[in-house]
């Protein structure tokens, strides 16, 4: 497997965030969906990481700085062919060690509280990440489950 930085210029990509947006909002109530499109995994202060076998996508991960100490985890999602081989975790170690490389202080993230998002809980939790309130410009309550990890 290897792990490179995206410019989401192949198709394979674009499909992959098409159908994490379409299952976040499938999963979500419609006012609780923060995942990025397109244009939100281009701006300045996100970089995305996508996993390949070859040719076969296996998964993508970006990081969003929020301010020079603190990374936020984006658009974490396992291609349907591999899920539940352990490749999310490897995404998430690799972001992890991405954000010590860039000194981040910690890394947060938001995820819904539902049974579609129980899975990813559980691989937060287990990398470390331990619950906490809304960070950044969060602030629902009612759907939205936050973590963080001191780095």
């Amino acid at each position: 497997m290897r792990i490179e930085i995206d410019d989401l210029a192949r198709p394979e990509v674009v499909a992959l965030v098409d159908l994490h947006l379409r299952e976040a909002h499938a999963n979500s109530p419609a006012c609780h969906v923060f995942a990025l499109d397109l244009s939100g995994l281009q701006h300045p202060d996100v970089t995305l990481w996508t996993a390949w076998d070859g040719d076969d996508l296996l998964a993508m991960g970006a990081l969003k700085q929020i301010d020079p100490g603190h990374g936020e985890i984006k658009s974490m999602r396992t291609a349907p062919a591999h899920i539940r081989k352990g490749i999310g975790a490897e995404m998430l170690a690799h972001l992890i060690a991405e954000g010590r490389a860039r000194e981040y202080r910690r890394l947060s993230l938001e995820t819904g509280n539902n049974d579609p998002f129980a899975a990813a809980r559980a691989m937060y939790s287990r990398a470390g990440f331990a619950e906490c309130g809304p960070f950044a410009d969060y602030d629902d309550v009612s759907f939205s489950r936050y973590f963080t990890l001191a780095l």
